[in-house]
């Protein structure tokens, strides 16, 4: 008898996984309509820099650059190349112990549009990015504000009268433009499309650009503000103890009824992110952390991981293995279905879809990220550029 109680179990828990494995498999089919509707937003090109303002506003970018002596130079000369009248650049050297502040001084030298701010010390209470924005907006002096990151490659001279010129077509005072993500290394081309997914997921920009919706995001590569809104929201200092600055000035935006909208830069400019593991594992940590900021959240985005993403590949095995030939089949529907989606994701986002394969081995990363992510709520320091952080507060190095 107990055998037999012990078997019906067993099978009962088997028609759970079976109906649940197909369940996953509808609920992937179901994010085609996500990308048909994603694929109606706009992407900004070149073109929407021919349909500008008779008069273009003077417009600041603002760039913090700490270490960056690998990118700085492309960073500045694509910034110096944009076609845009009354153009101010403004760098501020945070604390870089580089060549960073030399190569800067060298082209500032040779271009009066950029100036160049050293930042010498970090105040407590503040993370690196936001004083070191918040010191340089002293010098800015442009009616738009525009925040750039120093990893940033600006593909066409055009990309900044795009931006300008659709925004104020569309009448938005805080502009988001989405970078393509370069991904040159194995693990890289790995884990960056599902990381970004994960981020399309929790922050779709069909309901980031609608008003009438809490959701907001804004990606730091690329914001774009009128000085107004900017100070509204409270500037830098506003964010002066988080990480991930982008996202909390969003969500004020948001909060204070400003027009928020986010869009696809398509093929105006790129950012390299992160180079090798250890930086992609530390950097995806600590943006997991940032955004999502609870444990609410990262428990959910957990969850979300373990059954969406890979328990389809875990079913695959156990109905072959065991053997259950109905488990099996839902587990091929359900792995079938993830990667119709994914090669169409992928290609959408700049990625060559055959990438899509490893998206189990990107899940599985992705998942331990986010758990590293919430050892950071029990208040473990977290240490980014060089500097270590308990909150808001900065820890002897």
């Amino acid at each position: 008898m107990v055998a037999a109680f012990g078997a019906h179990n067993l099978a009962l828990w088997e028609t759970i996984w079976l109906v649940l494995t197909i369940v996953i498999g509808l609920v992937w089919l179901r994010r085609h309509f996500d990308l048909n509707r994603g694929r109606r937003e706009p992407v900004l090109s070149e073109a929407d820099a021919r349909a500008g303002p008779a008069v273009w506003p003077s417009v600041s970018v603002l760039v913090a650059a700490r270490n960056e002596e690998g990118n700085i130079r492309r960073c500045v000369s694509g910034l110096l190349a944009q076609n845009y009248p009354n153009l101010q650049i403004i760098v501020a050297n945070d604390r870089s112990e580089d060549r960073t502040g030399v190569i800067l001084d060298e082209l500032s030298a040779q271009d009066a549009r950029l100036s160049v701010v050293h930042v010498r010390e970090l105040p407590q209470g503040w993370f690196g990015k936001n004083h070191a924005m918040h010191t340089a907006l002293a010098e800015a002096t442009g009616e738009l504000l525009c925040f750039s990151d120093a990893d940033c490659t600006y593909d066409s001279p055009l990309l900044l009268k795009a931006a300008v010129a659709f925004a104020l077509r569309h009448d938005i005072e805080f502009l988001s433009v989405l970078p393509r993500l370069e991904a040159s290394g194995l693990w890289e081309k790995i884990v960056q499309p599902v990381a970004g997914a994960i981020m399309v997921f929790w922050f779709p920009p069909q309901r980031v650009n609608d008003p009438t919706s809490r959701c907001a995001y804004a990606n730091g590569a690329f914001m774009l503000l009128t000085r107004k809104a900017y100070e509204a929201i409270g500037g830098h200092a506003y964010t002066k103890a988080t990480l991930n600055e982008d996202m909390h000035m969003a969500r004020r935006a948001k909060e204070l009824g400003l027009r928020l909208r986010v869009i696809r830069g398509g093929a105006l400019y790129c950012v390299r992110m992160y180079v090798g593991f250890r930086q992609i594992w530390r950097g995806w940590s600590r943006i997991f952390y940032g955004c999502f900021g609870t444990l609410p959240r990262l428990l959910c985005s957990a969850v979300m991981l373990s059954v969406f993403s890979l328990s389809p590949y875990a079913a695959l095995v156990a109905g072959l293995t065991l053997p259950n030939p109905p488990l099996a089949a839902a587990a091929g529907f359900a792995v079938l279905a993830q990667q119709s989606v994914l090669w169409r994701f992928y290609r959408v986002s700049g990625s060559a879809p055959g990438w899509a394969l490893t998206y189990p081995v990107g899940a599985a990363l992705c998942l331990g990220m986010t758990l590293s992510a919430m050892t950071h709520l029990t208040g473990r320091a977290t240490d980014w550029r060089g500097t270590r952080y308990v909150g808001g507060a900065r820890l002897a190095p």
